[in-house]
């Protein structure tokens, strides 16, 4: 526990001093946010007249997202390839330990990009229509779910390549993922595809949790569960602290 705790704090500090991935995972969500909510350039959803109500929920996914999966692998490999995960290796803290040190990281994250984007949001005129107490479940699971994926992406790929693949990952899942363009404008091969995967699930469930309300569908806890269990069970097998 004290081995988890330390880099717990240790992961914190970090994450607040790293502007580039701050940019990454705040800055570009809130300047998307405010940006296309007052430039009325893009399609919503059936029945949506204010983008506003799309893009509050979307571009917390695509904080989420951003958080988990793309600063995860970046920061995992840049850490391993300077030693600093050889180091921890031969600490008490163990895989499990530095996984749960970053998800803690993560949510404290988080809950500064839900607090920062619900305030622009409201600025601009958008409130609530849904579950909150759903939509806190499921950003746990998508944060889970990220945070596992992107430690997978860290065992997989060279260090080398990882920010150009993860940046152009990250700009495909943002256009193909339900965050800033419906789901139901895409072709529906491509949008049946991109509901199999956590950052269309996650979309939709905060689009209803935190837009429009209604019913987040079975298929959306059913995805994200899986994915909570699979990614970080995955990315466990495959970690490597050198």
């Amino acid at each position: 526990m004290k081995a988890y705790l330390s880099q717990s704090k240790a992961e914190i500090k970090l994450a607040f001093r790293q502007v580039d991935l701050l940019a990454l995972t705040i800055g570009i969500p809130a300047l998307i946010l405010v940006g296309f909510s007052l430039i009325k350039v893009l399609p919503l959803p059936a029945g949506v007249t204010k983008p506003v109500t799309f893009l509050v929920p979307g571009t917390l996914a695509l904080a989420v997202m951003g958080t988990g999966m793309i600063g995860q692998s970046i920061g995992t490999a840049v850490d391993r390839n300077y030693g600093v995960l050889k180091r921890l290796g031969a600490t008490p803290l163990g895989r499990s330990g530095l996984m749960a040190a970053k998800i803690t990281m993560i949510v404290v994250v988080e809950v500064f990009q839900v607090v920062l984007l619900f305030v622009v949001g409201a600025l601009l005129g958008w409130s609530p229509k849904g579950n909150l107490a759903e939509f806190f479940l499921l950003a746990l699971l998508a944060t889970v779910s990220f945070t596992g994926l992107g430690l997978l992406m860290a065992g997989l790929i060279r260090y080398e390549i990882m920010t150009g693949l993860s940046s152009v990952l990250w700009f495909i899942l943002t256009l193909i993922s339900g965050m800033i363009f419906p789901l139901s404008k895409l072709p529906s091969w491509l949008a049946t595809f991109s509901k199999l995967l956590p950052p269309a699930a996650t979309s939709t469930g905060f689009y209803h949790t935190l837009g429009v309300g209604g019913s987040i569908g079975t298929s959306v806890w059913v995805s994200l569960i899986i994915w909570a269990v699979v990614a970080p069970v995955a990315a466990a097998l495959t970690f490597k602290w050198e």
